[in-house]
């Protein structure tokens, strides 16, 4: 199991690092993971180890621990806060730093200086010291937490600053004592200007921070904002306004215009229109009709919703996305890894360099006690593991914010890093690709007879069926708002199509053998017409009334707008794209020559689609895949990365790495150029993070002395280390900015674009069906490369052997066979479709599959494909 924790007292990368030891300690403890940026712990842990013993394991390490749940905090509240009180900490650190550094270095700038400071060194000397000692109470926490933290054992960056600062502080009161005594006479060498300067450059350097963390946690701060403080509900026939959070599910909600939705729920009355940019990307608005959908913090433009809630509280949609942005952020990336063990023993090895240097200068360099103790506290205090643990957790959680921004969520930053390694991207056909929704695409009219009327005809016809091409008929008759009559004796042909009485006419729908079988004369012009559009991927289905044919009418599932330029963008990028689908080989080569796709693995059953992409990476590939269904799942888990379609399923989400909300192939390409864009950001920190520590410790050390004669302050050491994870965050923050839409960014690296060679479907059992039936070569990249998996073909062989004497119809069986409209027949045995409910005839013409070994029957193509997606969600109906 997971838990996550609130984690409070950490000021550096050394102090994740012994909270990540800590937890890691607790027996049972599989891995535990700090998120500097966001103080927070993730533990993996089995039930042994209970979450009150890693609390305790981390308190005992010093360190404040409680669950989220628990302690559920508002970032942006919290870190508002701590800018407000470090800036006030800052200014009045400010107020007394300037005259402490005028009386103490004014005099080597040429400055006038009150005289008792060259007359009276003793009063001089508590002079600075009442200066310096506000700075010292304004910014205790460097001492309390360092030392704390020091003699624990678990240096961190306070402890740094506190020995530091604590050694001039200790030197400069030793002298004052001698000066006191009268041991020295003049003005001794005192620190208190060095102390005090270190404090104030380092909560200068950490006010920075904190405002630059505030901008790069802002998606998530911004993602918070949308969500309303309150709601209108109806209790009691009456409605009352009540926190969003205590709104229950099941209850009523009452939206209207302006409003912003406030929790994910089912419309129950009204209509309107709804503005989902913020979470999916896209700006077009969504219709909200009765029976639709409805996101949490999307905002109601125009009309007047009542909805049941169906997700309230943690479980909306913003909530999941905004769990999902922190777990992304709280997660490293297996880039971070050399910082994370560098950082566990940076700090001990710095105290261990400034003592080594300062002792070395005045043992073997001969140097006095002044010098020896101003490099020391120059190697303490430039140096910054700060740098090293944030190198990577804010380039994260900027990029996790700039996928959210274009309606992708990113599950975890080994996730991000992984896209951009990926060469060959999988996509499932329908809902991926394509809409998922059969719409009719072609109108053929026969001799003296329009498109309205033979519309009009189909649509009365097909109105009493439930079935997918028969709504997409009615649909398209709706709107264009044609009149539908009532029919009477509506039947099915098994195999066949459907009839059906209107106004004494009798009407006909099915496929190209039913109209010869019911004595329909169909001319040699229409059956190549219809020959085309099965070509094409289309179902055609012959429309007749009183046995003379009136038309044709093509349905299909249309190609999403978006896909031709995503799957372009992807070969440009030098990815192989792979069409995998369970539907027939015809349609999905027309599928693939529509948007581009070189190779298409067709009739796969959904069991074997996570077989398939095992193969692929069986030839060195790294996979991604992109589906959206049930039966896309087990595929997803088994690529190397997992892209869901926001649209689809929660199954296909929660199997997945990375989602696309809107269900624009387009994101892929956006995380690809994310990913591409926020590796190069990472290791533009890391470069930095290791060349500053490399290049000024040695420097700070004094090795340039010898040489130069230039040595460096301490005051100049912790400006440099107050500056360098400002820096750094800086640099992460870029990334707002960088362009990540199609074609933005280059692909992987060393790879271009070309065509898949021809390979089988991968294992022995479908190496005899992997018929390579499709006619393009290599040379044209648009002529897809098609390999059949025999796993379905083999469950239809009745179905196929029913056409075999019909040649033009052989190869588009499974797309006539998908429009069967069964009812009872007079006699003989009869079997309920387990999909729609329909009652079919248990005879040659049905359409079968096998389930834990027992036969069920369709009424076609597409029920017995779904059936095979999910049968335990069809047999629990």
């Amino acid at each position: 199991m997971t838990d996550k924790f609130v984690i409070t007292g950490m000021t550096c990368a050394a102090c994740a690092a012994h909270v990540e030891r800590a937890a890691a300690s607790v027996p049972g403890v599989h891995s535990a993971s700090v998120n500097l940026m966001l103080g927070s712990l993730v533990c993996d842990h089995d039930d042994s180890a209970a979450p009150e013993a890693i609390i305790a394991a981390v308190q005992n390490a010093g360190y404040g621990a409680a669950p989220e749940s628990a302690a559920r905090r508002d970032l942006h509240a919290e870190q508002d806060a701590a800018v407000k009180s470090m800036g006030r900490r800052l200014l009045w650190s400010v107020v007394c730093l300037v005259p402490l550094f005028y009386l103490s270095m004014g005099h080597m700038m040429g400055l006038p200086v009150p005289m008792f400071m060259h007359t009276q060194p003793l009063l001089a000397a508590f002079v600075l010291l009442a200066l310096t000692v506000p700075i010292l109470i304004l910014n205790r926490s460097y001492f309390t937490v360092g030392f704390s933290r020091l003699f624990k054992g678990a240096p961190n960056m306070d402890s740094l600053v506190a020995l530091g600062a604590a050694a001039g502080l200790v030197y400069s009161l030793i002298e004052m004592g001698l000066l006191a005594a009268g041991k020295v006479t003049g003005m001794p060498d005192l620190y208190f200007e060095s102390a005090g300067m270190i404090l104030a450059l380092v909560t200068v350097g950490k006010y920075l921070e904190e405002r630059s963390k505030g901008k790069t946690t802002g998606a998530i701060t911004a993602l918070l904002a949308l969500a309303p403080e309150s709601a209108v509900v109806r209790r009691d026939g009456q409605e009352v306004t009540v926190p969003t959070e205590d709104i229950r599910k099941g209850e009523t909600v009452i939206v209207r215009q302006g409003g912003r939705i406030p929790v994910d729920g089912t419309v129950t009355a009204g209509s309107g229109v709804a503005d989902e940019s913020a979470l999916t990307g896209e700006s077009m608005p969504v219709e909200k009709n009765v029976g639709d959908k409805a996101v949490s913090a999307t905002i109601l433009t125009g009309g007047y919703l009542e909805l049941t809630a169906d997700r309230v509280g943690s479980d909306t949609t913003l909530s999941q996305i905004v769990q999902l942005m922190e777990q992304a952020a709280s997660g490293k990336a297996p880039i971070s890894r050399l910082a994370d063990k560098i950082s566990a023993v940076f700090v001990p090895v710095v105290i261990s360099v400034a003592v080594i240097a300062a002792v070395l200068w005045a043992t073997v360099g001969g140097m006095g006690v002044r010098f020896c103790l101003s490099v020391g506290i120059a190697v303490l205090v430039i140096s910054c593991p700060c740098a090293l643990g944030l190198a990577t957790p804010v380039a994260i959680t900027v990029a996790t914010g700039k996928a959210a921004e274009q309606g992708v969520l990113v599950k975890s930053a080994a996730s991000l890093e992984l896209m951009g390694r990926i060469d060959t991207v999988v996509l499932d056909k329908t809902g991926t690709v394509t809409e998922g929704k059969p719409r009719v695409t072609d109108v053929l009219c026969a001799e003296n007879m329009d498109e309205s009327t033979l519309l009009s005809a189909a649509a009365s016809l097909e109105k009493p069926s439930e079935h997918p091409l028969a709504a997409a008929i009615v649909e398209e008759a709706l709107r264009r708002k044609l009149p539908l009559q009532p029919v009477t004796a509506f039947s099915a042909v098994a195999g066949g199509g459907v009839t059906a009485k209107a106004e004494n006419v009798v009407l006909l729908a099915g496929n190209e053998r039913f109209m010869d079988d019911s004595g329909v004369a169909v001319s040699d012009t229409m059956r190549s017409a219809a020959a085309k559009l099965a070509e094409d991927g289309k179902t055609p289905l012959f429309i007749a009334g009183n046995g003379a044919l009136l038309g044709v009418i093509a349905v299909a599932d249309v190609v999403k707008e978006d896909s031709a330029q995503a799957i372009a963008a992807l070969r440009d990028m030098g990815c192989e794209v792979v069409l995998l689908t369970g539907d027939n080989r015809r349609t999905a080569e027309a599928i693939a020559r529509q948007v581009g796709v070189d190779r298409v693995i067709a009739q796969v059953l959904p069991q074997d689609k996570a077989r398939c992409v095992q193969e692929l990476q069986a030839e060195g590939k790294k996979v991604a895949m992109v589906g959206d269904g049930i039966n896309d799942a087990p595929a997803l888990a088994q690529a190397d990365l997992g892209i869901a379609i926001g649209t689809g399923t929660d199954v296909a989400m929660q199997s997945a790495d990375v989602t696309l909300m809107s269900g624009d192939l387009r994101g892929v390409i956006k995380t690809i150029n994310l990913s591409n864009a926020t590796m190069r950001n990472i290791r533009e920190n890391l470069g930095w993070a290791f060349g500053y520590n490399v290049i000024g410790i040695p420097v700070a050390a004094g090795v340039l002395y010898p040489f130069t004669g230039w040595l460096l302050s301490p005051m100049i050491a912790g400006l440099a280390m107050a500056l360098s994870s400002v820096c750094l965050v800086l640099n992460a923050n870029r990334l707002h900015g960088a362009n990540i839409n199609v074609g933005a960014a280059d692909g992987p690296a060393g790879s271009g674009s070309s065509t898949a060679d021809v390979e089988s479907a991968g294992s022995a059992e479908s190496a005899n069906a992997a018929n390579i039936t499709g006619s393009a070569t290599s040379n044209a990249p648009h002529e897809p490369t098609v390999i059949i998996d025999d796993r379905t073909t083999l469950n239809q062989t009745n179905h196929v052997s029913d056409q075999s004497n019909n040649p033009t119809n052989k190869e588009n069986t499974m797309d006539m066979g998908m429009h069967m409209h069964h009812t009872a027949p007079a006699d003989g045995e009869t079997a309920t479709d387990p999909v729609c409910g329909m009652t079919v005839a248990v005879n040659a013409d049905a359409i079968t599959r096998e389930y834990e070994g027992k036969s069920y029957y369709f009424c076609g193509e597409h029920c017995a494909t779904n059936f095979m997606k999910a049968p335990q969600v069809f047999l629990e109906q």
